[in-house]
């Protein structure tokens, strides 16, 4: 058996790991997957202890979506039978940051399918977030697509913390999954909230029909971005998607993919995401050892765990919820 922990002590040190020693954790053999978990709780305790921050989505705007991601449920070649609406009033925004605070949740995540942010979309978020931040000690983020520079600066001096948009998989990977938009198009957005002072929060989807050396090539990005919250989801195949009747994970496998997020960006929040439930099912607990953050309610167009249950996951664990927002 591997003694993983040298991996704990050699991130810890400041040092990277080797592309050899990146493959070796996600080919870790599921009888040693306590002792890799054990290694990579090492780092998260490290760096944030047992706690866990919660984050909490709306969906102000579902459908229509112009690209075409093979993923999502919402674009223009899906057929998946999703709530299409067209963007949410300023008042049930705001209504939504009640119930986030009702749930715990540090982060308030504002999101809309498109390609990009009209102007009156832009200015029924802002105005909803110079509510929201005048009411609740929380976070906000905004994920809205492919953004500009001057759209950054106004969700800047609206008051968003954080901006999400996710790289999604690996640059070699992209076409494969979409190509209504580029990689760097991608990149570029991040950039852009980065250079307006905004938090940058960018993560994948893992289960896409990527390659191992994909997976390892999305934690370097990551890390090359410097992105300050990276959500990790799994993939959740729906009906009527480009990538439909995918399953190519399973919950051991889930867990490596964590580990490795957290030993490729140690100080960063590694956060569980969609498709947590499906795929890590019965090990969701365990996924808490190498990240530090989860999502608690519903996700885009699926179902999350409810709320109280995950509340209870984290006290049983010994864990407890990080309330810090700044």
């Amino acid at each position: 058996m591997k003694n993983w922990n040298f991996l704990a002590e050699k991130v810890l040190l400041g040092e990277e790991l080797t592309a050899q020693e990146a493959h070796t954790v996600l080919t870790c053999p599921d009888e040693e997957i306590l002792e890799l978990l054990h290694s990579a709780y090492q780092v998260r305790k490290h760096y944030y202890g047992n706690r866990v921050k919660l984050n909490m989505i709306i969906n102000t705007k579902s459908g229509f979506c112009p690209e075409n991601c093979g993923y999502c449920a919402q674009s223009r070649d899906s057929s998946a039978p999703i709530q299409k609406y067209r963007m949410m009033d300023k008042e049930t925004i705001i209504e939504g940051a009640k119930q986030a605070d009702r749930l715990q949740s540090g982060t308030y995540c504002i999101v809309a399918s498109g390609r990009g942010p009209t102007n009156r979309e832009l200015n029924i978020v802002t105005s909803a977030v110079k509510e929201i931040k005048k009411n609740y000690d929380m976070k906000v983020c905004a994920c809205l697509g492919l953004l500009k520079p001057e759209q950054a600066k106004q969700l800047k001096e609206a008051g968003v913390d954080r901006y999400n948009h996710n790289i999604n998989t690996s640059e070699q990977h992209h076409n494969n999954i979409t190509t209504s938009h580029t990689y760097h198009d991608r990149v570029e957005t991040v950039n852009h909230a980065k250079h307006a002072g905004i938090s940058p929060c960018s993560g994948v989807i893992v289960g896409m029909k990527e390659k191992e050396e994909d997976v390892i090539q999305m934690a370097r990005a990551l890390k090359a971005l410097d992105a300050d919250s990276i959500p990790v989801n799994f993939l959740h195949a729906i009906d009527g998607t480009l990538l439909e009747g995918t399953n190519e994970l399973n919950p051991t496998y889930c867990l490596k993919v964590l580990c490795l997020f957290r030993f490729i960006n140690p100080t960063k929040e590694i956060r569980i995401s969609g498709g947590r439930e499906v795929n890590l099912r019965s090990l969701q607990p365990l996924g808490l050892y190498p990240a530090n953050s989860i999502f608690v309610g519903d996700y885009l167009t699926t179902a999350g765990q409810e709320g109280s249950r995950d509340h209870q996951m984290i006290k049983d664990l010994g864990f407890e919820i990080d309330y810090v927002t700044t």
